[in-house]
Protein backbone atom coordinates (compact mmCIF):
# COMPACT_ATOMS: atom_id res chain seq x y z
CA UNK A 1 0.00 0.00 0.00
CA UNK A 2 0.91 3.54 -0.77
CA UNK A 3 1.51 5.99 2.66
CA UNK A 4 2.31 9.35 3.35
CA UNK A 5 5.44 9.38 5.61
CA UNK A 6 7.04 12.13 7.14
CA UNK A 7 11.29 10.96 7.14
CA UNK A 8 12.27 13.92 8.78
CA UNK A 9 10.81 17.49 9.74
CA UNK A 10 10.35 18.71 6.36
CA UNK A 11 10.55 15.81 4.73
CA UNK A 12 7.68 14.27 3.31
CA UNK A 13 7.45 11.38 0.77
CA UNK A 14 5.11 8.97 -0.47
CA UNK A 15 6.05 5.51 -0.43
CA UNK A 16 5.02 2.20 -0.60
CA UNK A 17 5.18 -0.37 2.28
CA UNK A 18 3.16 -3.70 3.27
CA UNK A 19 -0.42 -3.40 3.79
CA UNK A 20 -1.24 -3.90 7.92
CA UNK A 21 -2.11 -7.28 9.24
CA UNK A 22 -4.53 -7.99 11.18
CA UNK A 23 -4.87 -9.67 14.57
CA UNK A 24 -8.11 -10.88 16.24
CA UNK A 25 -10.87 -8.43 16.64
CA UNK A 26 -9.63 -6.21 14.33
CA UNK A 27 -11.09 -4.60 11.07
CA UNK A 28 -9.16 -3.83 7.83
CA UNK A 29 -10.06 0.16 7.18
CA UNK A 30 -9.44 1.78 3.58
CA UNK A 31 -8.88 5.28 4.38
CA UNK A 32 -10.74 7.66 2.31
CA UNK A 33 -9.77 11.07 3.29
CA UNK A 34 -7.97 12.76 6.49
CA UNK A 35 -7.70 15.57 8.07
CA UNK A 36 -4.30 17.45 9.20
CA UNK A 37 -4.34 18.49 12.46
CA UNK A 38 -1.88 20.99 14.48
CA UNK A 39 -0.29 17.89 15.90
CA UNK A 40 0.60 16.81 12.50
CA UNK A 41 1.80 20.16 11.33
CA UNK A 42 4.28 20.29 14.40
CA UNK A 43 5.02 16.85 13.31
CA UNK A 44 6.18 18.19 9.79
CA UNK A 45 8.24 21.44 11.23
CA UNK A 46 9.83 19.41 14.06
CA UNK A 47 7.90 20.52 16.73
CA UNK A 48 6.20 18.05 17.96
CA UNK A 49 8.43 16.48 21.56
CA UNK A 50 6.26 12.87 21.30
CA UNK A 51 6.87 12.36 17.64
CA UNK A 52 9.71 10.15 16.40
CA UNK A 53 10.83 9.57 13.19
CA UNK A 54 10.13 8.60 10.48
CA UNK A 55 6.17 8.71 11.01
CA UNK A 56 2.94 8.27 9.20
CA UNK A 57 0.94 11.33 10.59
CA UNK A 58 -3.31 11.24 10.93
CA UNK A 59 -5.72 10.59 13.37
CA UNK A 60 -8.52 12.66 11.49
CA UNK A 61 -9.80 10.14 9.20
CA UNK A 62 -13.31 8.76 7.69
CA UNK A 63 -12.41 5.07 5.82
CA UNK A 64 -14.57 2.17 3.94
CA UNK A 65 -14.84 -0.94 5.55
CA UNK A 66 -12.67 -3.30 3.62
CA UNK A 67 -12.61 -6.83 5.78
CA UNK A 68 -14.33 -6.98 9.03
CA UNK A 69 -15.52 -10.34 11.40
CA UNK A 70 -18.41 -11.24 12.10
CA UNK A 71 -19.21 -8.70 15.15
CA UNK A 72 -22.36 -7.27 17.89
CA UNK A 73 -22.09 -3.87 16.73
CA UNK A 74 -23.89 -4.71 13.14
CA UNK A 75 -20.67 -3.19 11.41
CA UNK A 76 -19.76 -5.03 7.73
CA UNK A 77 -17.97 -4.19 4.59
CA UNK A 78 -18.64 -0.96 2.97
CA UNK A 79 -19.74 0.67 5.39
CA UNK A 80 -18.17 4.16 5.49
CA UNK A 81 -16.70 4.86 9.40
CA UNK A 82 -14.41 6.62 11.51
CA UNK A 83 -12.77 5.46 14.65
CA UNK A 84 -11.11 6.99 17.85
CA UNK A 85 -7.52 7.18 17.23
CA UNK A 86 -6.25 7.56 21.35
CA UNK A 87 -4.90 4.55 22.35
CA UNK A 88 -5.33 3.92 26.02
CA UNK A 89 -3.46 1.17 27.89
CA UNK A 90 -6.30 0.05 30.03
CA UNK A 91 -4.50 -0.38 33.15
CA UNK A 92 -3.11 2.95 34.45
CA UNK A 93 -5.42 4.77 37.07
CA UNK A 94 -6.99 6.91 34.77
CA UNK A 95 -8.13 4.41 32.46
CA UNK A 96 -9.40 2.17 35.57
CA UNK A 97 -11.42 5.32 36.79
CA UNK A 98 -12.65 5.79 33.46
CA UNK A 99 -10.67 8.58 32.00
CA UNK A 100 -9.29 6.99 28.85
CA UNK A 101 -9.13 10.08 27.07
CA UNK A 102 -5.98 11.17 29.40
CA UNK A 103 -4.60 7.46 29.88
CA UNK A 104 -0.98 7.96 31.17
CA UNK A 105 0.26 5.89 28.12
CA UNK A 106 -1.81 7.78 25.66
CA UNK A 107 -0.80 6.34 22.03
CA UNK A 108 -2.31 9.00 19.56
CA UNK A 109 -2.45 7.85 15.62
CA UNK A 110 0.24 9.94 14.01
CA UNK A 111 2.07 10.95 17.24
CA UNK A 112 2.79 8.08 19.18
CA UNK A 113 2.22 5.69 16.76
CA UNK A 114 1.72 5.21 12.85
CA UNK A 115 -1.67 6.67 11.74
CA UNK A 116 -3.85 6.99 9.07
CA UNK A 117 -2.50 8.57 6.10
CA UNK A 118 -2.14 5.46 4.03
CA UNK A 119 -4.31 3.15 2.38
CA UNK A 120 -5.30 0.70 4.82
CA UNK A 121 -5.68 0.68 8.89
CA UNK A 122 -5.64 -2.09 11.12
CA UNK A 123 -8.61 -1.10 13.47
CA UNK A 124 -9.85 -2.90 16.08
CA UNK A 125 -13.53 -3.38 15.84
CA UNK A 126 -14.28 -1.65 19.18
CA UNK A 127 -12.77 1.76 18.30
CA UNK A 128 -14.70 1.33 15.04
CA UNK A 129 -17.31 4.63 14.95
CA UNK A 130 -20.66 3.94 12.20
CA UNK A 131 -20.93 7.03 10.15
CA UNK A 132 -24.75 6.92 10.22
CA UNK A 133 -25.22 7.90 6.27
CA UNK A 134 -22.81 11.22 6.56
CA UNK A 135 -20.32 11.32 3.66
CA UNK A 136 -16.37 10.51 4.16
CA UNK A 137 -15.48 13.99 4.16
CA UNK A 138 -17.69 14.36 6.81
CA UNK A 139 -16.58 12.18 8.94
CA UNK A 140 -12.62 13.28 8.59
CA UNK A 141 -14.02 16.30 10.60
CA UNK A 142 -15.34 14.35 13.64
CA UNK A 143 -12.78 13.84 15.72
CA UNK A 144 -11.27 17.48 15.52
CA UNK A 145 -15.40 18.39 16.40
CA UNK A 146 -15.02 16.02 19.12
CA UNK A 147 -11.63 17.57 20.83
CA UNK A 148 -14.01 20.74 21.29
CA UNK A 149 -17.46 19.56 21.61
CA UNK A 150 -15.65 17.43 24.91
CA UNK A 151 -14.44 20.60 25.99
CA UNK A 152 -17.34 22.10 25.75
CA UNK A 153 -19.32 19.38 27.96
CA UNK A 154 -15.64 19.81 30.68
CA UNK A 155 -16.86 23.97 30.91
CA UNK A 156 -20.27 22.80 31.55
CA UNK A 157 -21.78 25.14 28.90
CA UNK A 158 -25.82 25.60 29.22
CA UNK A 159 -28.88 27.32 27.72
CA UNK A 160 -28.24 31.23 28.58
CA UNK A 161 -24.69 31.31 28.62
CA UNK A 162 -22.65 34.23 27.31
CA UNK A 163 -19.62 32.30 25.91
CA UNK A 164 -16.16 33.73 24.80
CA UNK A 165 -14.22 31.42 22.53
CA UNK A 166 -11.17 32.78 21.80
CA UNK A 167 -9.35 31.44 18.74
CA UNK A 168 -11.05 30.90 15.43
CA UNK A 169 -9.01 28.27 14.28
CA UNK A 170 -10.62 24.92 13.64
CA UNK A 171 -10.99 23.86 16.89
CA UNK A 172 -12.13 27.15 18.17
CA UNK A 173 -14.99 26.95 15.61
CA UNK A 174 -15.73 23.70 16.52
CA UNK A 175 -16.15 25.06 19.85
CA UNK A 176 -18.08 27.26 19.21
CA UNK A 177 -20.89 25.26 17.34
CA UNK A 178 -20.51 23.14 20.50
CA UNK A 179 -21.51 25.29 22.78
CA UNK A 180 -24.46 26.79 20.18
CA UNK A 181 -25.95 23.43 20.64
CA UNK A 182 -26.02 23.69 24.23
CA UNK A 183 -27.85 27.04 23.34
CA UNK A 184 -25.49 29.35 24.53
CA UNK A 185 -24.85 32.69 23.15
CA UNK A 186 -21.50 32.74 21.69
CA UNK A 187 -18.81 35.38 21.01
CA UNK A 188 -15.57 34.74 18.58
CA UNK A 189 -12.43 36.84 19.37
CA UNK A 190 -9.42 36.11 16.74
CA UNK A 191 -6.67 38.76 15.49
CA UNK A 192 -7.65 38.03 11.29
CA UNK A 193 -10.82 39.16 9.62
CA UNK A 194 -11.11 35.92 7.33
CA UNK A 195 -11.38 33.72 10.53
CA UNK A 196 -13.73 35.91 12.21
CA UNK A 197 -16.14 36.34 8.94
CA UNK A 198 -16.33 32.34 8.81
CA UNK A 199 -17.31 32.59 12.94
CA UNK A 200 -19.94 34.79 11.40
CA UNK A 201 -21.16 32.22 8.73
CA UNK A 202 -21.25 29.61 11.42
CA UNK A 203 -24.09 31.67 13.89
CA UNK A 204 -21.90 33.46 16.09
CA UNK A 205 -23.59 36.22 17.79
CA UNK A 206 -20.66 38.60 17.34
CA UNK A 207 -16.87 38.88 16.95
CA UNK A 208 -14.04 40.49 17.84
CA UNK A 209 -11.11 41.48 16.09
CA UNK A 210 -8.61 41.81 19.36
CA UNK A 211 -5.64 43.09 17.21
CA UNK A 212 -7.84 46.31 16.51
CA UNK A 213 -9.76 46.33 19.52
CA UNK A 214 -9.23 46.16 23.36
CA UNK A 215 -10.98 42.46 24.48
CA UNK A 216 -11.74 43.25 27.53
CA UNK A 217 -13.50 46.49 26.97
CA UNK A 218 -15.37 44.78 24.30
CA UNK A 219 -15.79 41.84 26.24
CA UNK A 220 -17.55 44.54 29.28
CA UNK A 221 -19.95 46.19 26.80
CA UNK A 222 -21.19 42.21 25.25
CA UNK A 223 -21.78 41.59 28.90
CA UNK A 224 -22.79 44.99 30.54
CA UNK A 225 -19.89 44.86 32.72
CA UNK A 226 -20.15 41.46 34.39
CA UNK A 227 -18.14 39.26 31.83
CA UNK A 228 -18.63 35.94 29.99
CA UNK A 229 -20.28 32.74 31.89
CA UNK A 230 -17.79 30.32 29.78
CA UNK A 231 -14.17 31.31 28.08
CA UNK A 232 -12.82 29.33 25.67
CA UNK A 233 -8.99 29.17 25.12
CA UNK A 234 -8.13 27.89 21.50
CA UNK A 235 -4.50 29.53 21.01
CA UNK A 236 -2.61 27.64 23.64
CA UNK A 237 -1.40 31.18 24.20
CA UNK A 238 -0.17 32.74 27.41
CA UNK A 239 -1.75 36.07 26.66
CA UNK A 240 -4.99 34.80 25.60
CA UNK A 241 -5.15 32.80 28.88
CA UNK A 242 -4.80 35.89 30.45
CA UNK A 243 -7.21 37.53 28.40
CA UNK A 244 -9.40 34.77 29.45
CA UNK A 245 -9.29 35.43 33.06
CA UNK A 246 -9.90 39.07 32.29
CA UNK A 247 -13.11 38.39 30.76
CA UNK A 248 -15.08 35.85 32.75
CA UNK A 249 -17.19 36.68 35.43
CA UNK A 250 -16.92 35.86 38.48
CA UNK A 251 -17.91 32.27 39.29
CA UNK A 252 -17.01 31.84 35.68
CA UNK A 253 -15.39 28.51 33.88
CA UNK A 254 -12.88 28.80 31.52
CA UNK A 255 -11.96 26.05 29.80
CA UNK A 256 -8.26 25.12 28.21
CA UNK A 257 -8.09 23.42 24.25
CA UNK A 258 -5.15 25.27 22.94
CA UNK A 259 -2.13 23.02 23.72
CA UNK A 260 0.73 25.86 25.30
CA UNK A 261 4.38 25.55 24.40
CA UNK A 262 5.89 28.78 26.72
CA UNK A 263 4.93 29.48 30.65
CA UNK A 264 2.74 31.95 31.66
CA UNK A 265 3.06 34.11 34.31
CA UNK A 266 0.40 36.21 36.48
CA UNK A 267 -0.62 36.89 40.49
CA UNK A 268 -2.96 33.77 40.77
CA UNK A 269 -5.21 35.63 43.68
CA UNK A 270 -7.09 36.95 40.69
CA UNK A 271 -8.53 32.75 40.33
CA UNK A 272 -9.53 33.00 44.08
CA UNK A 273 -10.65 36.50 44.16
CA UNK A 274 -13.35 35.68 41.10
CA UNK A 275 -13.71 31.93 42.23
CA UNK A 276 -12.77 30.79 38.65
CA UNK A 277 -12.99 27.23 37.23
CA UNK A 278 -10.37 26.33 35.66
CA UNK A 279 -10.50 23.13 33.32
CA UNK A 280 -8.01 21.55 31.35
CA UNK A 281 -9.35 18.92 28.24
CA UNK A 282 -7.44 16.06 26.39
CA UNK A 283 -8.80 14.43 23.66
CA UNK A 284 -12.51 12.90 23.43
CA UNK A 285 -14.52 9.67 24.52
CA UNK A 286 -16.46 7.68 21.75
CA UNK A 287 -19.36 9.03 23.02
CA UNK A 288 -18.34 12.31 22.46
CA UNK A 289 -17.99 10.95 18.47
CA UNK A 290 -21.73 9.34 18.59
CA UNK A 291 -23.06 12.47 19.87
CA UNK A 292 -21.00 14.85 17.26
CA UNK A 293 -21.84 12.68 14.33
CA UNK A 294 -25.64 12.57 16.02
CA UNK A 295 -25.56 16.39 15.74
CA UNK A 296 -24.57 16.48 12.12
CA UNK A 297 -26.72 14.32 11.09
CA UNK A 298 -29.62 15.97 12.63
CA UNK A 299 -28.58 19.25 10.09
CA UNK A 300 -27.95 21.26 12.48
CA UNK A 301 -24.76 22.17 11.59
CA UNK A 302 -23.11 22.56 8.34
CA UNK A 303 -19.32 21.51 8.99
CA UNK A 304 -18.31 21.35 5.46
CA UNK A 305 -17.66 25.01 5.25
CA UNK A 306 -14.87 24.32 7.42
CA UNK A 307 -12.98 22.79 4.62
CA UNK A 308 -10.67 24.87 3.13
CA UNK A 309 -9.06 22.80 0.45
CA UNK A 310 -8.75 19.33 -0.71
CA UNK A 311 -5.67 18.05 -2.28
CA UNK A 312 -5.03 14.15 -3.69
CA UNK A 313 -2.28 11.90 -1.97
CA UNK A 314 0.46 12.31 -4.07
CA UNK A 315 0.18 16.37 -3.12
CA UNK A 316 0.18 16.10 0.58
CA UNK A 317 3.85 17.81 1.02
CA UNK A 318 1.80 20.80 -0.38
CA UNK A 319 -0.84 20.35 1.87
CA UNK A 320 1.56 20.18 4.85
CA UNK A 321 3.81 23.18 3.59
CA UNK A 322 0.64 25.62 3.02
CA UNK A 323 -0.79 24.88 6.92
CA UNK A 324 3.03 25.01 8.13
CA UNK A 325 2.79 28.62 5.98
CA UNK A 326 -1.01 29.19 7.00
CA UNK A 327 -1.84 33.16 7.58
CA UNK A 328 -5.36 32.37 8.67
CA UNK A 329 -7.11 31.71 5.27
CA UNK A 330 -7.24 27.66 5.81
CA UNK A 331 -9.45 26.06 8.21
CA UNK A 332 -9.33 22.71 7.65
CA UNK A 333 -7.34 20.83 4.98
CA UNK A 334 -8.18 17.26 3.81
CA UNK A 335 -6.39 14.94 1.49
CA UNK A 336 -8.28 12.33 -0.34
CA UNK A 337 -6.42 9.03 -0.32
Amino acid sequence: MKVVRIEKPFEIEVTDLESPKLNEGEALLKIRYCGICGADVASYTGNQPFTTYPRIPGHEFSAEIAYIPENDKGLKVGDVVTANPYFNCGSCYSCRRGFVNCCVSNQTMGVQRDGSFCEYVAMPIERIIPGKGLSAKELALIEPFTISYHAINRATVKKGDKVLVVGAGPIGLFALLSAKAKGAEVYVADILDGRLQLALEFGAAGVINSKNSNLLEESNKITDGNGFDVCVEACGLSETFLSCIDCAAFAANIILIGNGKKETTFLHSIILKKELNIFGSRNSYTSDFNEVIDLVSSGQVDIMKMVSKVYPMDRADEAFKALANNTGDLAKVLVEL
